[in-house]
């Protein structure tokens, strides 16, 4: 099998810094992506809020949202996710209304609760510390959807607010979630839901399908619309998918330890004095990342749309090679079937 079912796919790009390189070419080189994957037809571009990882070139979701959206023509372009508790509402209500009104109908806005850093820095961004994180963000999504549509309760002190521009809506609001708490509350909400297979521990087939199964429309979705992101390396040949995964693999064994470096090149993974304990958590590691040929990677991600009932897919690359890296997404938009859908 060479091709995928009819299914959108789009792009989840962190701005990687890889061994060798820079934070600002990291930038650049997210912009370049976007680009391509606009020309091949992906139907969506997001990028993500981390903090404090030197691994990690931009923690400005919202900044690089303006500077895609601008470097391309078609595709959306968003947030997944903006880390609702790292933020006021209100501010992001206007950052993203703004984007929305100078790209109209082509800005996705992803929510999460994680705060998407460690707890000092958390503390720097002036996130809640005495709050229940699950309260807490429920309590911040409110309030931004209020901002958004103005029903506010009678006596709120917030209900005069006007949050400009005042005749532009919020984009399309996703939940984003690694267990099955996002799924359940997306589907309450009826909102879109986006799943990170990449790094989860909860089954991926639950939380799918509990999105899916329990979805109630709404205002802002009729029907249910489940994007699962997934860690995918391809290459013209199964060897060299292999040799380019070495990367990952070694980035993943390192994050693990609390080392949030640069992506290693493939000659570093190779030299890297493994042990067998390192080999055991790299080959259990390989369960949420699909590395292969275009036939091998698509027969893999054709279980995985069968078995989650996904809508979308959204492919992330730990690459360390941008050329590669690109090379990888093109691989993937050959695969027959591939549509650029829009939701």
């Amino acid at each position: 099998m060479t091709a995928l079912r009819p299914i959108p796919l789009s792009v989840l790009d962190l701005s990687f810094v890889s061994s060798g390189s820079s934070g600002p070419q990291a930038l650049r080189n997210t912009i370049e992506l976007a680009r391509l994957t606009d020309r091949l037809g992906y139907t969506r571009f997001w990028v993500a809020e981390h903090h404090n990882l030197p691994s990690v070139a931009s923690g400005a979701p919202d900044i690089m949202i303006g500077q895609i959206a601008a470097a391309t023509s078609r595709m959306r372009v968003g947030a997944g996710g903006v880390m609702l508790p790292n933020h006021a509402p209100l501010m992001v209500a206007e950052r993203f209304k703004v984007l929305e009104a100078l790209f109209p109908g082509r800005i996705d806005l992803g929510l999460g609760r994680a705060p998407g850093t460690d707890q000092l820095a958390s503390i720097a961004l002036r996130r809640r510390q005495d709050a229940d994180p699950g309260e807490d963000f429920i309590d911040r999504l409110k309030e931004l959807m209020a901002f958004d549509t103005g029903n506010w309760p009678a006596d709120h002190p917030f209900r005069n607010i006007k949050v400009m521009p005042v005749d532009v809506k919020l984009p399309p609001i996703w939940i984003l979630g690694s267990s099955g708490y996002g799924g359940r509350l997306a589907a309450e909400i009826g909102v879109g839901f986006a799943f990170a297979h990449h790094f989860a521990t909860h089954d991926v087939v639950d939380a799918m399908l509990a999105y899916r199964n329990e979805f109630q429309p709404s205002d802002r979705l009729a029907k249910p619309h489940a994007i699962l992101a997934l860690a995918v390396i391809c290459a013209e040949t199964d060897e060299e998918a292999e040799r380019l995964a070495a990367s990952a693999d070694l980035a993943h064994l390192r994050r693990a330890r609390g080392e949030y470096g640069p992506i290693p090149s493939p000659e570093e993974a190779a030299a890297y004095p493994y042990t067998e304990t390192d080999r055991v958590y790299i080959r259990r590691n390989r369960n949420r990342l699909f590395v292969g040929s275009k036939a091998r990677v698509a027969e893999a991600l054709e279980r995985m749309i069968e078995a989650t009932q996904a809508d979308e897919l959204m492919i992330t690359s730990h690459i360390h090679d941008p050329a590669a890296k690109r090379r990888s997404y093109e691989l993937l938009a050959e695969m027959r079937g591939v549509t650029a859908g829009s939701t």
